[in-house]
């Protein structure tokens, strides 16, 4: 089995794996106000948020847009689905948005991982052109992860527990990619009982998924990035995600910039309750942008 890093490629300049960066599908951009810009996770579309956005409207522009391979966003030719080929894309399609001022950047799931990687980027200033680029667009004001399925490498981790959890996990995720009818078959029950776009592992995405998951997720630099970040970020995260490992936010649950909002009785879908508390912590920090938001806690 491969070493899983963490940190290790933050530092190197981005060479897309497909020649042209391409503009992703804007699946919504309503209402007016503070803007904040969703962001869904792997095998999934923006359908993801569709109990979040109509609460956000009467009070934000919200846009909800879908990742590199996934919804309506193409899937390019060659493409490797590393994180840096999902930033580039997000970083594209925000720039071709024209927003100037401050936004609060939502991630879900593998979201979370992208829109990390792309708030931390975003606040550096470095001679390379992408980071350039990304300074002249409206910085991020305030970033909240959802679900956010945080894998430091096994070999780095102290506590045994968490160790073989992590462990389990990884192995599970390499399951998934190495076999691609059983997780196809079981992909196709899955889907038919939850609405549609939510969770979509097809012929169709089915490389944008397995490289995705071997690249982004099993391969992560989570929690350097969030180390790395001097703005607020809200964690909202279902009790029972099963996404998530005992005892694996801990690390970035002690930063100092991180408030936790546990949701009992919610799972790593976006459900109603989880939706709930999720627009309560982007209203706190409308309410009061320069503190973060107190921990929010609910259930469905």
């Amino acid at each position: 089995m491969k070493r899983w890093t963490v940190g290790s490629r933050q530092d190197r300049p981005f060479r897309p794996s497909f020649r042209r960066t391409p503009i992703l599908h804007i699946a919504a951009d309503q209402g007016s106000g503070p803007v904040v810009i969703l962001v869904h996770g792997i095998a999934s579309s923006s359908v993801t948020f569709q109990d979040v956005i109509p609460l956000l409207v009467t009070q934000h522009r919200v846009i909800a847009i879908d990742i590199l391979g996934f919804g309506e966003s193409p899937a390019p030719d060659g493409c490797e689905y590393r994180l840096e080929d999902h930033v580039r894309a997000l970083a594209a399609t925000i720039r071709s948005l024209k927003i100037h001022e401050p936004f609060l950047l939502v991630g879900h799931s593998l979201g979370s991982l992208i829109g990390t990687r792309y708030a931390a980027l975003n606040r550096r200033g470095t001679g390379r052109s992408l980071w350039n680029r990304l300074a002249r667009q409206g910085p991020v004001r305030r970033l909240v992860l959802v679900g956010p399925p945080v894998y430091t490498s096994p070999q780095d981790i102290g506590d045994a527990r968490v160790r073989a959890r992590v462990a389990a996990y990884l192995r599970a995720y390499d399951y998934l990619r190495t076999n691609r009818d059983f997780t196809l078959a079981n992909a196709a029950i899955i889907s038919r009982l939850l609405p549609r776009g939510v969770f979509q592992i097809t012929t169709k995405t089915w490389t944008p998924f397995v490289k995705s998951l071997e690249h982004c997720i099993e391969s992560q630099t989570v929690v350097s990035d969030v180390a790395s970040l001097h703005l607020p970020v809200d964690v909202v995260y279902g009790a029972l995600d099963q996404f998530i490992a005992p005892g694996s936010l801990t690390v970035i649950e002690r930063m100092r910039h991180v408030t936790m909002h546990r949701v009992e009785a919610n799972d790593h879908i976006i459900r109603r309750g989880l939706a709930r508390v999720l627009v309560r912590v982007i209203e706190a920090d409308t309410a009061d942008p320069d503190r973060a938001a107190e921990p929010a806690t609910g259930s469905s």
